[in-house]
């Protein structure tokens, strides 16, 4: 007779969240002076260097340090952006960016699912449609891809809210996955564009000007996106008999 299936334990489902914690924590402390715009700029010929000599080694490199910073919540994403641009180029650039953010992020997800998102949402089920938490389950369940969508495309939302909230409210795996990928392609591109043309910027000792993500020929694009995303739940609320 074969043994009946026996839930993890709370303890064995924390682990994943306790090493995401912990390799935040190390990670913070020791790579806060490395994943800056002066470190990028101080070591700009020594990583051009080595990117020619080895290309695929580096990019790899990059790659995997990338869907660690995401993975760990650690700060310096935007400095990677630009190091990806800077380094490779804003097409192959935004392709190992956007890979990179949508493994780490999606390695997130499913660890705080795993650890606690599969109990809060237990829960939530169990109080019905009373809790708050359980009445925004169901918008998001009827427009699940749009406002994952938004989450992605609203420059006002941290990029790991927009990677941890999802698992606590049940959301499917693929439809993070793949509004991950297309959300994040427009600022991705913005941020390896100003990074392909930072060698100028480095080379005059400053740092790249990112107020050029505020303005309206950039930010304006960006969130008619999101007025794209957010137009099939505003149909949806519209037809919905009162």
């Amino acid at each position: 007779m074969s043994k009946m299936h026996r839930p993890a334990s709370p303890l064995r489902r924390a682990i994943p969240l306790g090493l995401i914690a912990l390799g935040a924590v190390l990670g913070f402390v020791l790579l806060r002076d490395t994943l800056t715009f002066q470190a990028l700029g101080e070591n700009r010929a020594a990583l051009i260097a080595w990117r020619d000599d080895n290309y695929a080694l580096a990019a790899l490199t990059f790659m995997g340090v990338y869907v660690a910073v995401v993975a760990f919540s650690l700060p310096g994403g935007a400095v990677m952006t630009l190091a990806g641009g800077f380094l490779f180029g804003v097409p192959a650039g935004v392709a190992m960016v956007v890979v990179s953010a949508t493994l780490g992020a999606s390695l997130l997800f499913l660890a705080a699912r795993a650890g606690l998102g599969d109990t809060l949402h237990a829960r939530m089920v169990a109080k019905g449609s009373d809790g708050a938490l359980a009445r925004i389950e169901k918008g998001l369940r009827r427009n699940e891809i749009s406002y994952l969508l938004l989450m992605r495309l609203v420059p006002a939302i941290p990029f790991f809210v927009a990677n941890l909230a999802p698992a606590f409210l049940g959301v499917k795996l693929r439809n993070y996955v793949l509004t991950t990928f297309f959300g994040i392609l427009p600022g991705t591109a913005v941020f390896a564009w100003i990074g392909a043309g930072a060698g100028e910027v480095f080379a005059r000792g400053e740092t790249p000007d990112l107020s050029i993500l505020f303005s309206p020929t950039v930010l304006g694009p960006i969130l008619g996106l999101a007025a794209l995303a957010a137009l099939p739940i505003l149909v949806k609320t519209l037809r919905r008999p009162s």
